[in-house]
């Protein structure tokens, strides 16, 4: 895989709830969360446009607030509302010890599906990466009800990297890439290092979130792949037990399953910008 580690690269990053917890406890893991700050920071010193799209609110908020298990819609959003306020907390104070300044984007799917909501969006995002901000996304679960709900956040990341035309999104999950089947209960299952296209049959060797605070299963993250390579944005899926694998991936140097998008959609992309750029 080529090298990402270029000034003026575009990335989009995306951290799912069972990559920021103890296993043990379901807390937060502080010391991952500085691990992953530190890592994006120094891409934004290396002179890359950086966006992070983080779970963990409501996660966060159930720790918090001491409750094991969260049965109702209403304690769901309760939740979300006492933890993004810790993430973000916890993320800007981190931030800050790098001398990076972090913003804060929720997001619902009213954002994308108004034209003009969607502009609105891009030139906030525009302005944010331009300041040298690193914007941190999450889904607003405080007020979004089912119509209006991404579902999960590899969805959103995807959506994301199409809205500030990013050169690459990378998803870091519980899972080290996609499989021929499922390694839990295959031996013989092997690494998918590389995808040209996401079609029914790979579809067909997608599973479900294995995490109890995660929503994205493997089937949601082809989906997002699929999306990104519309776009022209190439997707990584690597394991996020340990966050410098973000520096080895965008190096050409990580493991995992690399969503190339097609060459014809990448010129689109580029051409967009360049139109944007004159604009």
């Amino acid at each position: 895989m080529k090298s990402y580690l270029k000034p003026g690269s575009r990335i989009v990053v995306k951290v799912g709830s069972s990559s920021l917890r103890h296993g043990a406890t379901g807390r937060l893991d502080l010391y991952k969360l500085e691990v992953l700050v530190r890592q994006l920071a120094n891409l934004r010193n290396a002179g890359l446009d950086v966006v992070l799209v983080s779970s963990g609110a409501m996660m966060a908020g159930r720790t918090a607030l001491g409750i094991d298990s969260l049965r109702t819609l209403s304690q769901k959003q309760a939740a979300a509302s006492v933890g993004q306020a810790r993430l973000m907390m916890i993320y800007s104070k981190l931030f800050s010890e790098y001398n990076t300044v972090a913003s804060q984007v929720l997001m619902t799917k009213n954002t994308v599906a108004d034209p003009e909501h969607k502009q609105n969006a891009r030139n906030t995002f525009e302005e944010l990466l331009a300041m040298g901000v690193i914007p941190i996304v999450n889904e607003n679960d405080t007020v979004s009800t089912y119509e209006i709900q991404f579902g999960d956040n590899d969805t959103l990341s995807a959506v994301v990297s199409e809205l500030v035309q990013a050169d690459l999104l990378v998803l870091l999950s519980d899972i080290d890439g996609l499989f021929t089947s499922d390694p839990n209960t295959d031996p013989e299952a092997k690494l998918v290092r590389e995808v040209l296209e996401v079609d029914e049959s790979l579809l067909g060797m997608a599973g479900d979130s294995a995490s109890d605070v995660g929503t994205g299963g493997m089937r949601t993250k082809l989906q997002a792949a699929r999306m990104a390579m519309d776009a022209g944005t190439d997707m990584m899926i690597a394991n996020g037990r340990d966050f410098r694998v973000i520096h080895d991936l965008v190096s050409g140097k990580g493991t995992g399953t690399w969503f190339r998008a097609p060459e014809e959609n990448r010129r689109k992309r580029d051409s967009s910008i360049e139109r944007e750029c004159r604009g």
